[in-house]
C-alpha cells in the first residue's frame, strides 16, 4: 500500500508516495536534509548544487557500505567453510577412534 507523506528538506516541502512507512521516509528526508544543510553551511553553493553534492556524498557512503557488506559476507563464508571442514574432520576422527577401540577390544579378547 502506498503511503503519501509530506517532508521538508531545506525549507521546501515535498510530497512522496512510497511503499515504505512514513517514519522511514522521515528518516530518509532527515538524512538528505542534514547533508544538504551541512553543505550549504560550509560552502557557498546554490541549493541545486547542494542537492547534487549531497546525492554524491550519499551515493559514496552507500557504495562504501555495500563494499564493506560484501567483504563481511565473503569473510563469513570463509569462516563457515572452515567450520564445516573442521566439523567433518572431527566426525572422521571420531569414527577413527571408534574403529580403533573396536580393534583394541577384539585384540584383547
Amino acid at each position: 500500500m502506498e503511503n503519501k507523506i509530506t517532508i521538508n528538506i531545506c525549507g521546501e516541502e515535498y510530497t512522496f508516495a512510497a511503499e515504505e512507512a512514513p517514519s522511514y521516509m522521515q528518516k530518509v528526508a532527515a538524512m538528505v536534509d542534514a547533508k544538504m544543510s551541512e553543505i550549504l553551511q560550509t560552502t557557498h553553493v546554490s541549493i541545486t548544487d547542494a542537492a547534487v553534492l549531497a546525492a554524491v556524498n550519499i551515493a559514496d557512503e552507500y557504495l562504501k557500505s555495500q563494499s564493506s557488506a560484501e567483504n563481511l559476507r565473503s569473510q563469513l563464508k570463509g569462516y563457515l567453510d572452515e567450520s564445516t571442514k573442521a566439523k567433518n574432520e572431527a566426525s572422521e576422527l571420531r569414527r577413527e577412534v571408534f574403529r580403533l577401540q573396536q580393534q583394541l577390544e577384539k585384540a584383547s579378547k
